[in-house]
């Protein structure tokens, strides 16, 4: 099964890119979901999706003023925009050939790749290690604390049930680790990870 285009990247640095997109569909990846961008043949680019971005679009602005607000001409906006909605990736890792590599890539992807989501078993298999969360909380203006959270219980929820809460108290000890030396901050991520172990 072929995987789904997210979008394209419109601009990239070495931690992070910006992809543009159409329209957000139903099976667009959300929040804290693990998504990929090949930069060579072999080589694929592992991100988290951590802000989408609506901008200004001129005709929405013209739309409010004219006052026909009908059902036809929202849709007709929503899927015809002058501009991209914007998805922000924060860059954990990268793939290269059957390797997984928990550190920023040589390269960031270029303009107009396309990004795919992270299959279950790529997901899986990347997170068996958990040194991309340090990328997530070094990483400046991204809410890091709800990103970690949202990808780990992504990440528990695709393997078996029955080792879905050694896995996140794993995650929970790893962070322990980076974040000891900030407590009430720790105390908050572990409480959430905690909720997700139970359910």
């Amino acid at each position: 099964m072929p995987s789904i285009a997210i979008g394209h990247v419109l601009r990239a640095s070495t931690t992070g890119f910006v992809v543009g997109c159409k329209i957000m569909k139903d099976e667009t990846p959300q929040f804290g979901a693990f998504v990929k961008v090949a930069v060579t043949e072999q080589t694929h680019i592992i991100g988290l999706i951590y802000d989408v971005t609506v901008r200004d679009d001129p005709s929405v602005r013209q739309l409010i003023l004219s006052g026909t607000l009908e059902a036809e001409t929202i849709l007709d906006q929503r899927e015809n925009r002058l501009v991209p909605i914007e998805i922000s990736v924060l860059i954990v890792g990268f793939q290269r050939g059957e390797q997984f590599v928990q550190a920023l890539p040589p390269q960031p992807p270029i303009s107009l790749e396309v990004l795919t989501p992270c299959t279950i078993d790529e997901t899986v298999a990347f997170t068996e290690q958990l040194d991309f969360l340090r990328l997530i909380f070094t990483a400046p203006h991204i809410p890091a604390d709800d990103l970690a959270v949202a990808c780990l219980s992504r990440a528990a929820e695709l393997r078996a049930p029955e080792i879905r809460r050694q896995y996140l108290v794993s995650a929970g000890r790893h962070i322990a680790r980076l974040l000891f030396d900030d407590m009430l901050r720790l105390d908050s991520i572990l409480q959430q990870l905690k909720h997700f172990a139970r359910g």
